[in-house]
This record gives structure tokens, C-alpha cells and sequence, in this order.
């Protein structure tokens, strides 16, 4: 083993982050867009755990930026 944990695969990763209204907002649009289209809701569910992701690094990266240019 090693000490390494298993990989989690690309749907756990995308939900794991999906906490509180996130997560409310993931479940109500998980439904209606996995009905129109050919896709699981569990993977549309991934899809917005993962945009939620993306918009947390642009604004820490932003913070960050801003920090820098004050000292």
C-alpha cells in the first residue's frame, strides 16, 4: 500500500465540495438538466461542485494578487 489513499474519481472529487446552499443548488438543477440531456445527475452535480471550485481559486488567486501589490 504504501500509505497512499485510493484516487477518487472525477464525479466524487467535482461533489465533494457541494456543502450547504451549494449542494441545495447542485440537487436543483442536477434534475431538470439530466432530463434534457444525456448526461447523469450526479455528473451535472460534478459539473457545479467543480465551477464552484474554479470560482474559489480565481478569487483567492485575486486576493492574493492584491496583498502582494499592497506591501
Amino acid at each position: 500500500m504504501g500509505g497512499y489513499l485510493p484516487a477518487m474519481d472525477v464525479v466524487s472529487l467535482g461533489k465533494a465540495g457541494l456543502q450547504g446552499w451549494r449542494a441545495k443548488l447542485a440537487d436543483a438543477v442536477a434534475g431538470p438538466i439530466a432530463r434534457r440531456s444525456r448526461v447523469d445527475a450526479d455528473q451535472v452535480q460534478a459539473v457545479v461542485g467543480g465551477v464552484f471550485f474554479v470560482l474559489s481559486v480565481v478569487y483567492v488567486v485575486g486576493t492574493v494578487r492584491r496583498m502582494a501589490g499592497q506591501g
